[in-house]
This record gives C-alpha cells, structure tokens and sequence, in this order.
C-alpha cells in the first residue's frame, strides 16, 4: 500500500466519522423544534445510556446472563443505589470500581 492510498484511507475515514456529527449541527441548529420534539429529544440520550448500560449488565459475554453468578448484576446494585441517593457520578463510579474490584478478588 503506498503512501497516497494510506492518506486517502485516512481522510476518508475521518470525513465518515466526523460528517454524521456536524451535519446534523449545522442543518438543524438554525431551526427551533417545537417543545414536545425537544422533550422527546431529551430521553434518547438516557435511555441510549440505559440500554448500552443494561446490556453490559446482563449479556457481559454475548448471552443473556440473570443469574446468580453474573458479577455484574451484583456490582450494579450497590451503584444504582449509590447513584440513586447520591446523583453524583465520582461517587457511582467509585462505589462500581471498588465493587468490582472487591468480587474479583474475593469472591
């Protein structure tokens, strides 16, 4: 592969990848959506979150896994807890990471 085609690989690469970003930006920013759109629009960040979320949860390997020996179900809840009282995202992480850290090593 020569040099040209690498370049050409990778300014093409980066128009696919940076093109779906902006285009929407600079198409719609000029627009005002009507208020049940923009309330529409402000749940598909988190439920995208929750459902990126639960599937890491419940299918860490590809499979569906509810079951008493999936590690990620029993590190979640002390998380959602945490987040639910605390609604801090340092203290969730921190309560998941050392959860985490805690069942690898002794359970």
């Amino acid at each position: 592969m020569s040099g040209t085609s690498i370049w050409i690989m990778i300014i093409g690469v980066s128009l696919v990848s940076i093109l779906p970003r902006i285009l929407p930006v600079a198409l719609f920013s000029r627009y005002e959506f009507p208020k049940p759109l923009k309330r529409w629009l402000s749940f598909v960040a988190p439920a995208v979150l929750g459902a990126l979320t639960a599937l890491s949860i419940l299918a860490p390997e590809g499979d569906i896994n509810i079951s008493i020996h999936n590690r990620y179900i029993w590190a979640f809840i002390p998380t959602l807890l945490v987040a639910i009282k605390t609604r801090s995202l340092f203290y969730s992480l921190l309560v998941g990471i050392v959860t985490m850290a805690l069942i690898y090593n002794f359970v």
